[in-house]
């Protein structure tokens, strides 16, 4: 949200002639402050708002979509009054906010899921409290400011959401017609372990049931990805993992469900390939399993590791379940698995991740210092210094605490305040 210069009082059209004109003018002045708000509090709107539905809130495309639309919806109110200081806004139908309707569709959640822009809403009012305080101490000023502003906010809010709510509506009738609905609605169906014929669920999707799959979430973190990036990766991520023709579902704009058949063991450092050059997409894969049930299951593995990656905010860009699985568990409670990770390395948690990545592969080798070396492509002089460099950070000997040590080594890799590449000296 940039605004190049303060507007001077040849912006304004006709205002409410029951304001005086030094209420215009504080509206005026608190409008432009309202326009340049701190990154830290635009962190604080989104929390609030994505919070206030578990289904935004796990939903990373669905996340920055409201975010999107939240911040445009507060340029417009306020770059408003800055044209006409107390008087009506109009609703809102941008870019942003229809984006927005067509994920809502597209994910089958309702108006309700609108509430948000409420939340939204309280959070800017007191945002609007402590602007005017600091405009003016006059009570009979700050009263005026403050309700002015207030009706205006609700009235705003009220007409966008009438707005939006038409507009899912024309997408709703537009969607519910096409293939696009009925694959992801079949296949909803299968997810949630309806009752249902396979045999015509297949013929209607163009996919057989039985035999082994495995499940991947492929979604990009902007709300308005490119569909067809996504449905090239798709394809490339097919050829790696060795079935040319994977079975896809459109879940959002920046969202697919994917499904690989009759699969070998993938290969995650060539997924990792695939997605190197994509900075913004990620994946998140289940294993291989037979028949409906292994369908439904890998699905619900592709999920767990979705849903850790969004909480954790990781910077990875590819999450297998099976490696994932024992972080996913820990870190449910996001507190207690910080706490852990906190007390079992102490200052080694903020080591570079060269030096973790030298201990967590000196683990794993079972403590031979000859495979680790081996393993790093390094000198075994070299990864000796670097373990005597950890065990110095570490709180207390390795030798106690190797399995604690590595568990939270691997919890750690997943933790996106903790991807860095500095603090290592051979």
């Amino acid at each position: 949200m940039k605004v190049q210069s303060a507007p001077t009082t040849e912006w304004f059209s006709v205002v409410d002639s029951k304001l005086s004109p030094q209420i215009r003018e504080l509206i005026r002045q608190g409008a432009w402050i309202a326009l340049n708000p701190t990154p830290e509090w635009l962190d604080q709107l989104d929390q609030a708002t994505v919070a206030g539905s578990s289904a935004i809130a796990g939903d990373p495309t669905l996340a920055a979509a409201v975010s999107s639309s939240n911040r445009a919806s507060l340029v417009h109110f306020a770059t408003s009054h800055l044209r006409d200081p107390g008087g009506v806004v109009s609703a809102y139908l941008g870019p942003e906010p229809l984006r927005m309707a067509r994920i809502l569709v597209r994910r089958g959640l309702g108006a309700s899921a609108l509430d948000v822009y409420r939340i939204g809403q309280n959070v800017a009012l007191q945002r609007w409290m402590d602007i005017v305080f600091d405009l003016t101490s006059d009570p009979h000023e700050l009263r005026e400011l403050l309700n002015v502003v207030s009706r205006s906010a609700s009235d705003f809010v009220d007409l966008t959401l009438a707005a939006i709510a038409r507009q899912m509506k024309l997408e709703h009738n537009e969607l519910a017609q096409g293939a696009i609905v009925e694959r992801r609605k079949i296949v909803e169906f299968i997810l949630d372990g309806e009752s249902m014929n396979h045999k015509r669920a297949e013929a209607r999707l163009g996919y057989p049931l039985s035999g082994s799959h495995a499940a991947a979430i492929l979604w990009c973190d902007q709300a308005d990805g490119d569909s067809r990036l996504l449905d090239r990766t798709v394809a490339a991520l097919g050829q790696v993992v060795g079935c040319p023709h994977p079975f896809a579902v459109v879940a959002s704009e920046a969202t697919r469900w994917v499904w690989f058949k009759d699969i070998a063991e993938i290969d995650s450092e060539r997924v990792r390939r695939v997605l190197e050059d994509t900075p913004t997409l990620r994946v998140a894969v289940g294993t291989s399993a037979r028949g409906v049930e292994g369908f439904r299951n890998s699905y619900e593995e592709a999920l767990t590791a979705q849903h850790m990656m969004v909480r954790l905010r990781s910077r990875q860009q590819v999450a297998l379940f099976e490696d994932i699985q024992m972080v996913a568990l820990l870190t449910q409670k996001q507190g207690q698995a910080e706490a852990f990770i906190s007390h079992t390395l102490g200052a080694f948690a903020s080591a570079g991740s060269v030096l973790r990545d030298t201990l967590l592969t000196y683990i794993n080798e079972q403590c031979n210092a000859a495979r680790a070396a081996q393993q790093l492509y390094i000198h075994r002089n070299t990864l000796l210094s670097r373990l005597d460099a950890a065990q110095r950070l570490l709180p207390r000997p390795l030798e106690r605490t190797t399995v604690r040590v590595a568990v939270a080594l691997e919890a750690l890799k997943w933790f996106g305040n903790h991807d860095q590449e500095t603090g290592l000296t051979d």
